[in-house]
């Protein structure tokens, strides 16, 4: 079984992100990039499938700029077998994106895909819906256990009850949760392997998706910092505060 996995090069979550001078866009210019926390796991996942002898292959698909090769090494070091940077400096909304990933499950054919259930930066969540609505194939969203046999891939969710676990037919799709694994860290001898594992580029053109943006940014800002909170003496000050100076009550 082949598993395709894609993955997103972010900003380093530990990195504050402040609006460009302009107020335009998000100033990354010189943040610290990684891949996104759920694609780790989702990485994470298939490696583990493989090694539970579930899969033989495990593909790490990228779409961006070329520095994303950065994090298809990454993912290859954690275990990928080879890697595919569809590249372009667009800058994609998860339609887009999920096109892509649709014309390259018609082009690699595995018979699971396992992704983030959302990236860091734009947390939309859509992409993964959206690939297995293109496809038609059966979803397992927000997965915090996926398990492999006979042709079907169970995944156990988390639901507002309690837990859900639905059987899906093979070919699927599955999107990670925090609590499905904790990503391993990468040795020195898999990250030196990991250079000389294929990796091919596809110019987003080749692929012949429409990737026009349907959202236009107008602005970017911080949001209004918060005042600081003040101490009180009694019940009646605290009352006349609520009142008379924040009137949150009549």
């Amino acid at each position: 079984m082949k598993i395709l996995v894609p993955i997103k090069r972010v900003v380093d979550y530990n990195v504050k992100v402040r609006p460009n001078a302009a107020g335009t866009e998000a100033d990354i210019a010189a943040a610290k990039m990684a891949m996104n926390p759920f694609c780790e796991i989702a990485v994470e996942e298939a490696v583990r499938l493989v090694e539970r002898g579930l899969a033989t292959e495990v593909v790490v698909v990228s779409v961006g700029s070329s520095k994303a090769q950065e994090q298809l090494r990454a993912a290859m070091a954690l275990g990928a077998d080879r890697g595919i940077l569809v590249e372009t400096d667009a800058q994609l909304e998860p339609l887009a994106v999920a096109k892509l990933l649709r014309a390259l499950v018609d082009k690699e054919q595995p018979q699971l895909v396992i992704l983030g259930k959302q990236s860091i930066d734009g947390d939309n969540n859509q992409t993964g819906q959206m690939l297995a609505a293109l496809m038609g194939w059966p979803q397992g969203t927000f997965a915090s256990a996926v398990t492999v046999d006979s042709g079907q891939v169970a995944v156990t969710r988390e639901i507002d009850g309690g837990l859900q676990t639905l059987a899906l037919n093979l070919p699927a799709v599955v999107t990670t949760d925090l609590r499905l694994n904790e990503p391993r860290y990468a040795s020195l001898p898999n990250i030196m392997k990991a250079k000389k594992k294929p990796l091919d580029i596809i110019p987003v053109a080749d692929l012949g998706v429409d990737i026009t943006p349907r959202v236009s940014t107008l602005s970017v800002a911080l949001p209004p910092e918060r005042a600081g909170g003040v101490k009180v003496a009694s019940v009646a000050e605290l009352v006349d505060k609520l009142k008379n100076h924040a009137k949150v009550i009549p």
